[in-house]
């Protein structure tokens, strides 16, 4: 389907139920991730026999290595899945996507510009005024749509553009 672009309006928007959905699973996703690149990390030590990583990972529990850590898994995560699908495992669950405010895809800028805004303290919070809409969705210019209605709107938007052509078209040759 050829894409047009359009503003995105509130009807198409996912909903607060979708968004914390999506919060939900992907924070899973990313603690599985965690713990099977600690696994690694516990192995490749096991078999290097590296004792300044092992002192690195596992004697030295300062707490700023493990937000740093989340920090690496959450900016990988959401940068690299979200650059090349336009969606994260939650949003595959609950059939939503990401958008910009016109409706065209992403570029990979954008979608990490939106993983730093994650980053903000409290940005979670950012949800609970009227639209489902975060911080790092306004400051990104993206939106996360749900994904049903917003290709209903825009097959009826392309559907309407080759009618227009269409009736066009036969008035010149009329």
């Amino acid at each position: 389907m050829k894409h047009t672009q359009f503003n995105v309006t509130p009807d198409l928007y996912a909903s607060k139920g979708q968004r914390f959905v999506n919060f939900i699973i992907d924070y899973v996703v990313q603690l599985i991730i965690g713990f099977l690149f600690g696994i690694v990390i516990a192995l490749i030590i096991n078999f290097t026999q590296n004792e300044t990583l092992y002192e690195w990972f596992f004697v030295d529990e300062a707490r700023w290595k493990d937000y740093l850590f989340g920090i690496v898994i959450l900016l990988i995560y959401y940068t690299v899945i979200e650059s090349i699908t336009a969606h994260s495992v939650g949003k595959y669950v609950t059939k939503t996507k990401i958008v910009m405010e016109d409706g065209s895809k992403p570029s990979a800028s954008d979608i990490f510009l939106r993983t730093l805004c994650r980053l903000i303290p409290f940005e979670q919070f950012s949800f609970l005024g009227d639209e489902a809409r975060g911080w790092h969705d306004s400051m990104s210019k993206t939106i996360v749509v749900d994904k049903t209605k917003f290709e209903a709107k825009l097959k009826s938007i392309n559907d309407l553009e080759e009618l227009g052509k269409d009736q066009e078209h036969n008035l010149i040759e009329y």
